[in-house]
């Protein structure tokens, strides 16, 4: 391989304060993360939550939220960078911070001023990791037909149900739970934070992956969960508006870490291309293979663009739920392209567990389904244009 380094992204970032971040996280990112990358995922399917403590106590759990509780006061636009370097070096991690954001999204945005002082410091500064349940074996796409229910027993109320393709599942501190606490249908759900030590909860076995083997990903028991009526979010049957306008931002987070995700593989494929020599002469002195690099590159720093572009919407108080969805799309499919292609540029050697391209695209192929499937981007990006279904 090459011995040249990759060079780090340029960023056009708005403060020093920013600046300094993204270093912070360049050097946690290549000293404790990508080092033991592809040994942990690989090998032995390991979940590095030590290196989230790290990041708790680095201040990076919860970036986007209110200093008053613990947050770091970055807007959107310098947190998905660090999204970006953080997946740039292990999807996982990229992607766990994602998810913990997301799930802490529903009590600082929906929350009381009491429930906000009593819950979010931990956590957004505590060490605590969180997850966020709303998918179910029988409702994914279809999100507002989940069967989990939520009944009012005096002061209480009791969840009992089954949730599907939790990322930390089963080793979540928090989970933020949609449960339908009224009719069927979006209007007969409610949210709610459920501690990850409740009685009645359980994690089932891990799913088996294709790829992310050291992010847990399991089904998420509630047998008769009792939680106190001060954990329900938001006002009772708000629950889907609020999932909602939580997936807006957490596509964004996704759309950040594909970006991270292809950029990788990018740099991989620059650096072998240098190096191997075919015919006397480097193979990126091949017009075809230099084609596919500039390919690559123009892809990687469009999708970076994109949802850039939709996180300072995001960031100005303006709608940007399309753009949210188009950079999603656009982000996760340029990942599985790059990937793909970097895989093909080192040939046989990308096929094989000895370069890590082939688990980048093993890799970038969830992207593309998590947070509201590829499909379902192009159905809300055409409502946005056109206006609902005449169905």
């Amino acid at each position: 391989m090459s011995d040249r380094a990759p060079q780090p992204v340029e960023r056009q970032l708005p403060t020093d304060e920013a600046r300094d971040l993204i270093s912070l996280v360049r050097d946690i990112a290549q000293r404790e993360i990508a080092p033991r990358a592809a040994e942990e995922e690989e090998d032995a399917g390991r979940f590095p939550r030590e290196v989230f403590s790290l990041l708790s106590d680095s201040g990076l759990l919860g970036l986007p939220y209110d200093s008053e509780y613990g947050g770091g006061d970055q807007p959107y636009e310098v947190y998905l960078q660090v999204l970006e370097e953080l997946a740039t070096a292990r999807l996982t991690v990229g992607l766990g911070v994602s998810v913990h954001t997301l799930s802490c999204y529903a009590l600082a945005a929906y929350g009381t001023k009491q429930q906000q002082v009593e819950h979010l410091p931990a956590m957004l500064g505590g060490g605590l990791l969180g997850a966020y349940c709303l998918s179910e074996p029988a409702s994914g796409s279809d999100a507002a037909s989940l069967r989990t229910k939520a009944v009012r027993d005096g002061d209480d109320w009791v969840i009992s149900g089954t949730k599907a393709w939790i990322t930390h599942g089963g080793i979540a501190d928090f989970y933020t739970v949609m449960a339908r606490t009224g009719e069927d249908g979006s209007r007969g759900i409610s949210a709610f934070l459920v501690p990850g030590d409740a009685e009645g909860l359980s994690g089932a076995l891990p799913e088996k992956k294709m790829g992310m083997k050291g992010s847990p990903t399991a089904q998420v028991h509630f047998d008769g969960v009792r939680v106190p009526d001060d954990r329900l979010i938001g006002e009772e049957g708000q629950g889907f508006a609020i999932a909602l306008s939580a997936l807006d931002s957490g596509r964004l987070g996704i759309a950040a870490c594909a970006i991270g995700l292809a950029q990788s593989a990018l740099d991989e494929a620059i650096a072998y291309a240098t190096e191997r020599r075919q015919f006397g002469h480097p193979i990126s002195d091949f017009q075809g293979l230099r084609f596919m690099l500039a390919d690559m590159a123009t892809q990687i720093e469009a999708g970076r663009a994109l949802y850039l572009a939709a996180a300072r919407l995001r960031d100005a108080g303006r709608p940007f739920a399309k753009q949210a969805a188009m950079a999603k799309l656009h982000c996760t499919d340029t990942a599985m392209k790059v990937t793909t292609d970097a895989v093909q540029i080192l040939g046989g050697y990308g096929y094989t567990a000895d370069f890590p391209v082939e688990r980048y695209m093993r890799e970038a192929k969830v992207l593309q389904i998590v947070e509201g499937t590829n499909q379902i981007q192009r159905m809300v990006i055409a409502r946005h244009l056109a206006g609902p279904e005449s169905r």
